[in-house]
């Protein structure tokens, strides 16, 4: 019997036993749902190659595809009060914070990163919506003040690359007092006479799109990405009418004239290349080496 139990019935077992794969090996498109095989989307920047719709990319993807070479420097930020109203819901929020920062490898929503882009010293501010939506908090307004402060320092451009879902509810008050942190950052680049530009991702809503995300320079949008401030479902529900189809998306904005441009993922690198050759200065284009 134990011959049977231990020896034959696993050799069977292994030979019917369908292989286990991996959770993450296929992911459905939230357009078309088509599955895509994870390491293609990847190394078509996640944009799906039946639909073109643009998935949520990684920080570290963004940042390299935005840099010549994929080459950048990541500059740290004043550490600020970690867990200022001692909240708690299901959960204690210092629990949370310590969780996504395990699980992302970073301190908080915003990364500040310098480099060439198309070959002029850029300063970018990117928010991960892996960590916590992407939400604002303290530490994101410290964030873009210490990117507004390097652009002026090194007289390079700013661009602020957008993915939250609005304010840090854990942080009450606080959080939305970044607003007007973020908007006075922004100034300071503007009174420097350097280029503020953003790029608004999939999803830039709540207290980031009322703030320093549509103060832009110019403002570009990866195709169907959802700009508001309060939801769809929210604002049908005040107004009780029923919104167009394509209400908040980047398309709807730009013929609305709240952006400027759409631009598929693909070629942003070159369409911000572009723009920086033209409206930066020469007297004020400077190398990266310069970045003290």
């Amino acid at each position: 019997m134990n011959w049977l139990t231990n020896f034959v019935r696993p050799k069977i077992q292994a030979l019917i036993r369908r292989p286990e794969i991996p959770d993450n090996l296929w992911i459905k498109c939230p357009g078309c749902e088509h599955m895509l095989f994870h390491r293609d989307l990847l190394e078509n920047l996640s944009v799906c190659h039946h639909c073109n719709h643009h998935l949520r990319l990684e920080i570290a993807q963004r940042l390299e595809m935005l840099f010549d070479n994929g080459r950048y420097t990541e500059t740290e930020t004043p550490k600020v009060q970690a867990d200022p109203l001692k909240f708690k819901d299901s959960k204690k929020y210092s629990d949370r914070l310590k969780d996504y920062r395990q699980k992302t490898e970073r301190d908080d929503t915003v990364v500040v990163a310098y480099g060439l882009l198309g070959g002029q010293s850029t300063v970018v501010a990117a928010f991960n919506f892996s960590f916590m939506g992407g939400s604002m908090g303290m530490a994101a307004g410290q964030a873009l003040l210490t990117a507004a402060d390097m652009a002026v320092k090194t007289k390079s451009p700013l661009i602020v690359v957008t993915a939250s879902g609005g304010a840090r509810m854990q942080e009450g008050i606080l959080s939305l007092m970044q607003m007007p942190r973020t908007i006075i950052a922004v100034e300071k680049v503007k009174e420097a006479g350097l280029p503020y530009i953003t790029l608004l991702t999939d999803p830039t809503t709540g207290g980031v799109s009322a703030s320093f995300a549509m103060l832009g320079d110019i403002a570009i949008a990866e195709p169907g990405a959802i700009i508001g401030f309060a939801g769809a479902r929210v604002i049908e529900e005040t107004i009780r009418q029923k919104l167009p189809d394509n209400f908040q998306k980047a398309e709807y904005l730009l013929e609305h004239g709240m952006i400027d441009m759409v631009v598929h993922r693909h070629k942003l690198k070159e369409t911000l290349s572009q723009i920086l050759q033209m409206i930066v200065p020469v007297h004020k284009r400077v190398s990266v080496g310069s970045v003290a």
